[in-house]
This record gives C-alpha cells, structure tokens and sequence, in this order.
C-alpha cells in the first residue's frame, strides 16, 4: 500500500483506504475516492495530481493525494 502521490502516470489502482480526519475523508468521498473505486493518475504537476475518478478529472494538492491509499 502507498499514497497515490506515488503511482505511475497512466496506470489503473484499486483504492485501498482513504486517510485523514472525519472532514477530509468525507470531502474525498464526495468526490469519488472510496475504499475499492478505482483511480487512474493522469499527471503531476509540482506535487499536485491530476486523476481519473468515476470518469471525472479531479485535481488534489500533493497534502490530500497522500491520503489516498492504493
């Protein structure tokens, strides 16, 4: 397991867990991010990501991407 900040540009990753407080993880659930959901990282961009969520393109700043666990 490792934060999403870490994946490889273009490959599929099964989320595994979703970490922070009770307020970033429910952020992050609206967005999409949930526990076995999958995600795709498009790119980085200065520690920032850009992914692929449920067919939506979403931004997160490096500090949220590293709450992503896949």
């Amino acid at each position: 397991m490792m934060p999403l900040i870490f994946a490889e540009p273009g490959e599929e990753n099964v989320i595994k867990r979703i970490g922070g407080n009770p307020e970033v993880k429910r952020h992050l659930e609206n967005l999409g991010f949930t526990a076995g959901g999958n995600v795709t990282l498009i790119n980085v961009l200065g520690g920032n990501v850009i992914v692929k969520v449920k067919e939506s393109r979403i931004a997160l700043n490096e500090e949220m991407a590293r709450k992503v666990m896949i």
